[in-house]
């Protein structure tokens, strides 16, 4: 039987060098890079709803769109 999520569970990964903080909370999930107090979260109804999915998908067309 899996353990319910009732507070935040905090935990570090590191990608290409730079560490982030993971926060895994009953509202939904949250990174931040280490040291800072800011990042990219997202609840988990976006994530259920599949609101998730569109927003990636936008974000890379809007991306695609910029002149570098």
């Amino acid at each position: 039987m899996a353990t319910k999520l009732e507070k935040a569970i905090k935990r570090e990964l590191e990608i290409d060098g730079t560490a982030y903080m993971i926060t895994i909370s009953p509202e939904g999930v949250k990174v931040t890079q280490k040291g800072y107090r800011k990042g990219q979260e997202i609840s988990w109804r976006s994530i259920v709803s599949g609101d998730a999915t569109l927003n990636e998908q936008l974000n890379a067309s809007a991306d695609a769109t910029r002149p570098e």
